[in-house]
């Protein structure tokens, strides 16, 4: 159903070409992604973008800490439309008064600098960024890795709180021009197939491969006009899972008419590649040949079909408890129970939520599968989200709430919470079926580390509704007989008019912002030294390491407006021992700025040269290693939390994304990379020490030679690597942060 091409192509007059006379450097030029990144290149330089969006979203786990860094920046007002929702921390039923203060403070923000505040339970972020401010040929940059709307013809660009702060300090995104994907859709969806289905393909055949990570992908092909938009969005936002760095696709009539539905009109042109357009690399989707999908814990690219699962359901299900022993040994994952003595697998929960299940066609439909049963009163319950008020007010016109409810189904405020582990967390053993984004460990909310565990599994809205109608055993939507006619979609903007405050190119600069008692400034921070010393404080060698385990979601997003309560999380699910393991090394280092630097480190430093002398201009700090780490989420807490603890680099293989390295960056974190066949058989405890590391930096040098310390006092050897960093990505690790960046480069 998926099939992957590396050699570049070319599309011709919408038809895929292998090889055709015409330089594929200038049918570049002729892509969507081209066309649209070099409107908004700020720069002269075609290779080198400088990137200005025209408009950023954020929720409330991230405006907080990105208001409060641009603050230290200079911060005077909002230059162009930026929306903070409040999706994340809307629950208010953790940590006392601390959501609700963030809520306030963001209202308070928006009227001090110009910005657009949707209360909780309004909207989620990426269904209010649909609704309000996509547009053909625009870019949206957002504090959330989902932040992807290339379905409706804006391109989505999802990274950490500091890159908002820069544009919000008026400077740009700097990367370099991406390679662009060609995405060809043909087929059309057969019924019980829906959009999660197709994407979980998708993931499945390009994540652990790396096929496209960084780059842009473009969908288009005789396949998109059988494609409504609900589904398109719901491809779309899921295009984060594969490690791509944006989405966009070609517009048509079904895109003109969302625009017209949602009183936007204007914001509609019709996007289509030149006649000629080439481009680095091609997936075919077939979408008639898609089944229903699963995708199993502990990522969305574990993927199967849901008739091949039910077929290997013992296999499979032992290698998932077989991986959950292995990271979470205090834990027992028992997931063989599931499976009946039909041979069936029963699961505990369904749910239907967010920015990618919670869409009007995937509820509406999954209501009609329902209608051949109910949800019962056994084990298994089903959970419905809608991803905004004007959604579940259609669905309440429609008379789809109230045939859910019949069923046996909850229906629950707009709220994203099920897809990071703070909504219908399951039980120990649990088996939750959801149609989010992501099924990273913890995701729904357990905490292994305590010995309790339960799992997310990713399907379709269509085939939870399947199973929830087959008594809670895992089903798929196409084997189910049921009658569906898409029903035309109303949007009533009305609740946003009363609710939402819409203040941009309003500011109020004599508005005081509103405090908490949670909410505080970062602790201070300090520009790199001549020498670096850091000691390794977590050594982790999973193939992968996600954001998730660098700093849980769920019970810790209350903190992200407290560093330091914050980051005594830092690793805490992976690594338990990195807190307290960083904490004495940032002991030690402020000895050492003090003038009185500790017995062990002088003794480490006189392994490499004359201790006196190297305490003197030697930074010290922790570091972590893992083979390929920043995975998942774009939040910036997964980088800053090492940060505030001392940490002062990363060093790894290769950086599982760009936002997460990008993070590190704008956090003084130097983000280093070894040969890939280099050996890295390091303890805890063990030492790398990195001479004339700033010299190097300001000299532009992207190799570095550096010495490891062993704890038993043995030296060798070791080459390390920090290679594309842009000119202002190099001062920012000089100045020891984004923060004094602005601070040294405005005089503050």
């Amino acid at each position: 159903m998926i099939r992957l091409q590396s050699q570049g192509v070319f599309l011709v007059d919408g038809k895929i070409e292998q090889n055709y006379a015409a330089n594929p450097k200038e049918a570049r030029k002729n892509t969507l992604a081209y066309q649209i990144l070099s409107s908004h290149n700020v720069s002269n330089d075609s290779e080198n973008l400088k990137i200005k969006f025209d408009a950023m979203v954020s929720h409330d786990i991230t405006y907080v800490g990105i208001i409060q860094t641009a603050r230290i920046g200079g911060l005077k007002e909002f230059p162009i439309p930026y929306a903070m929702t409040n999706c994340h921390n809307s629950l208010c039923a953790v940590g006392g008064t601390i959501n609700e203060d963030d809520h306030v403070f963001g209202l308070s923000a928006a009227k001090k600098y110009g910005g657009i505040y949707v209360p909780a339970n309004q909207s989620v972020i990426h269904s209010y960024a649909r609704e309000e401010l996509a547009g053909c040929g625009r870019m949206i940059l957002g504090s959330d890795s989902h932040t992807r709307y290339g379905a409706l013809g804006t391109m989505g660009v999802g990274e950490g709180g500091p890159e908002l702060v820069k544009q919000l300090l008026k400077d740009t995104y700097d990367i370099k021009t991406p390679q662009t994907v060609l995405v060809y859709l043909t087929g059309c969806p057969k019924k019980g197939v829906g959009p999660h289905d197709v994407a979980l393909a998708l993931v499945g055949a390009t994540f652990k491969n790396g096929f496209v990570k960084n780059k842009v992908l473009e969908f288009t092909g005789p396949g998109l006009k059988n494609l409504p938009i609900d589904f398109r969005n719901g491809i779309d936002v899921m295009t984060t899972e594969t490690t791509c760095l944006s989405s966009i696709w070609e517009t048509d009539d079904t895109v003109k008419k969302f625009y017209e539905t949602h009183k936007r009109p204007e914001d509609y042109k019709k996007l289509s590649p030149g006649r000629v357009a080439y481009y680095d690399s091609l997936i075919e989707i077939d979408l008639s040949a898609v089944e229903s999908m699963i995708a199993l814990p502990f990522h969305p690219s574990n993927t199967y079909t849901i008739h091949e699962f039910n077929e290997n359901a013992r296999d499979i299900l032992a290698s998932v408890e077989a991986d959950a022993k292995a990271k979470f040994p205090k834990s027992s994952f028992d997931l063989l129970s599931k499976v009946q003595p039909d041979g069936s697998v029963l699961a505990d929960q369904g749910i239907i939520a967010g920015c990618a299940g919670g869409m009007f066609d995937s509820i509406a439909e999954a209501a009609a599968i329902l209608e051949n049963g109910n949800v019962g009163n056994g084990y298994f319950s089903l959970s419905v989200y809608p991803t905004s008020i004007p959604v579940s007010i259609e669905l309440t016109r429609a008379g789809i709430s109230e045939k859910l409810l019949r069923d046996g189904v909850l229906i629950k405020p707009s709220f994203c919470g099920p897809c990071f582990g703070a909504g219908d967390v399951p039980s120990n053993n649990g088996l939750s079926l959801r149609h989010t984004t992501r099924n990273f460990p913890n995701r729904e909310g357990s905490k292994p580390g305590e010995g309790q565990i339960s799992g997310v599994a990713l399907m379709d809205a269509r085939s939870i509704a399947a199973t929830a109608a087959n008594g809670g055993k895992i089903c798929a939507a196409t084997d189910i007989d049921y009658s569906y006619k898409p029903l035309e979609y109303h949007f009533d903007k009305s609740v946003y008019e009363k609710r939402v405050y819409y203040g941009f190119g309003k500011a109020q600069p004599e508005t005081e912002l509103i405090l908490g008692p949670n909410i505080t400034d970062w602790p201070p921070q300090y520009e790199l030294a001549d020498n670096l010393l850091v000691r390794l404080a977590a050594v982790i060698h999973d193939p992968v390491t996600t954001t998730d385990e660098l700093i849980p979601s769920g019970e810790t997003s209350s903190l992200r407006s407290n560093p330091l309560r914050l980051s005594e999380f830092a690793l805490s699910r992976r690594v338990p021992e990195y807190v307290g393991r960083a904490k004495a090394i940032a002991k030690e280092e402020k000895e050492r700025r003090d003038n009185k630097p500790s017995d062990e480190l002088k003794n480490i430093l006189s392994k490499v040269g004359d201790a006196d002398a190297l305490s003197k201009n030697t930074q010290y700090g922790s570091c972590v290693f893992a083979n390929k780490p920043g995975d998942g989420s774009a939040r910036e807490q997964a980088a800053s939390c090492q940060k505030v603890l001392g940490g002062f680099a990363n060093i790894c293989y290769e950086f599982a994304t760009k936002r997460y390295r990008s993070n590190c960056i704008n956090w003084g974190i130097l983000p280093f990379t070894l040969n890939p066949d280099a050996e890295f058989n390091r303890q805890p405890g063990d030492c790398i020490f990195i001479p004339d590391i700033r010299k190097k930096l300001e000299d532009k040098k992207d190799e570095f030679d550096a010495k490891i310390i062993s704890q038993n006092g043995e030296v060798s050897d070791i080459k390390l690597y920090i290679s594309g960093l842009t000119d202002e990505e190099r001062q920012i690790l000089l100045d020891g942060c984004l923060m004094n960046y602005y601070k040294r480069k405005n005089n503050l």
